[in-house]
């Protein structure tokens, strides 16, 4: 059991933490969720994935994100400790009550598996500081073993993850609210090399472990809610951090948010997706749950056909997606988020050749109207609103030989020098998206 004799804060300590009203609180989360360039794109560039090394994430187009922690008992989200001011003590006592009795990672897996999901992502540590799995480097034994659970966490997931032929994601936040340095660096020097010294023991833990790591999904590497991550890189020298990582796991995807650049950009958050086609690989992640991303009752729950227009908005793009749930305490993956994972897997299913190993292309998206994903011979367009029954495309590089409907039985297609029209009839056309294949000439030896 976690042993609160040593805690770090006690109440002298704790009075150093900032007084936020609930409405600045929100706008930290709001802050956070925002930062879609939030790193250094000159740190390190030697760093960086080689586009081959790459290539099966960018292939894989969609992953299943968990979050799952302490936060889940008291049901009010991922950031309940900050939010409504819980000092470290109180917060520590709901290791006590840490006991998730059908904590099953085999049947998380197996959900995102019929999902049509490609990778998961666990948080092994969020930023209350409690870690999942057996962590000597945990500042007073902050960790699952030492919780009521009585065991490592993050190993079942690891090889459930593994046993589904999925890749395998860890997320972890630096950022500890036990730790005031967190928001005085410079004023406690002693206490931010304490902190500073768990985060690169901890890391080092994860990626030495547990075997191979497809993914480190960093969160959390702003210092006191401010700036971005790139404004912190001075204290946690995420090219050292990361350099590190690389030591252990060379070929490992690493997401932006420690500072470092990153072998991918992020955008959080369930806004609609719009713009033109993004030159670096991007991932587009957000909860299923609206109400947040740590287990809380599910009041707003996005439905099947929601999250596949997120998936192809993303996607036509240059994207990835990475969807959040978030298990109850006990484990137990909330029936509706399970339900919308399950309707994406059939709609995938009938879909996934126009989603899974291509690229966006050739033409640009058309925000609220269609985009497009190219693979060999096939480009497939995405249509995602019809302003008319006809929908005109500009000109393609090569001649279409035909056209096939993957949402319906009918498409009448027509080709000049201006372009392709195509029309669907609307008993034809997908509920989310309609999806038409349009099939090339081969290119010309």
């Amino acid at each position: 059991m976690f042993d609160r004799r040593h805690l770090l804060l006690g109440a002298a300590a704790a009075s150093l933490l900032p007084s936020l009203s609930r409405a600045q609180t929100l706008t930290d989360e709001q802050r956070s969720a925002s930062k879609t360039a939030n790193a250094d794109p000159t740190l390190a560039p030697d760093l960086l994935l080689p586009a081959k090394e790459m290539k099966w994430w960018r292939d894989a187009k969609f992953g299943v994100f968990v979050h799952w922690g302490l936060y889940a008992i008291p049901a009010r989200g991922e950031w309940y400790m900050f939010n409504e001011k819980v000092s470290p003590e109180d917060y520590a006592r709901l290791a006590a009550e840490f006991h998730p009795h059908h904590y099953d990672p085999d049947s998380w897996a197996r959900l995102a598996k019929t999902a049509g999901a490609r990778y998961m992502v666990m948080t092994a540590r969020h930023h209350d500081g409690f870690a999942l799995w057996n962590s000597p480097a945990s500042y007073g034994h902050y960790d699952a073993v030492h919780s009521a659970a009585h065991r490592d966490l993050i190993a079942p997931y690891v090889k459930a993850v593994r046993r589904e032929g999925l890749r395998v994601g860890l997320y972890y936040s630096p950022l500890d609210w036990r730790f005031p340095a967190y928001f005085h660096p410079k004023e406690l020097p002693d206490n931010a090399a304490l902190f500073k010294r768990q985060t690169y023991a901890q890391v080092e833990e994860l990626m030495r472990h547990y075997g191979h790591i497809d993914i480190l999904w960093w969160d959390g590497g702003w210092l006191a809610h401010k700036g971005t991550d790139a404004d912190a890189a001075w204290f946690w020298e995420p090219d050292k951090l990361n350099r590190m990582v690389r030591k252990y796991q060379p070929d490992i995807v690493i997401n932006p948010r420690s500072g470092w650049q990153g072998d991918f950009d992020v955008q959080e958050g369930g806004a609609p997706i719009t713009g033109p086609i993004r030159a670096r690989p991007w991932e587009k992640t957000f909860s299923i749950n609206q109400g947040g991303w740590g287990y809380t009752p599910e009041n707003n729950v996005l439905n099947a056909d929601q999250v596949v227009r997120l998936l192809v908005d993303a996607v036509v793009r240059n994207g990835n997606m990475l969807a959040n749930i978030g298990p109850d305490r006990d484990g137990i993956v909330p029936p509706r988020q399970a339900e919308t994972l399950k309707g994406v897997g059939l709609w995938l299913k009938r879909h996934g050749r126009a989603i899974y190993g291509t690229r966006p292309g050739p033409f640009q998206p058309v925000d609220g109207v269609y985009g497009a994903t190219t693979a060999g011979d096939s480009v497939f367009v995405h249509i995602v609103g019809w302003p008319s029954d006809d929908l005109s495309l500009p000109p393609l590089p090569r001649k279409v030989l035909g056209a096939r409907n993957l949402s319906g039985d009918a498409v009448r297609w027509t080709a000049d020098a201006n372009g392709h029209t195509l029309s669907v009839p609307p008993a034809s056309r997908g509920s989310a998206v309609t999806v038409i294949e349009l099939r090339l000439a081969p290119e010309a030896a």
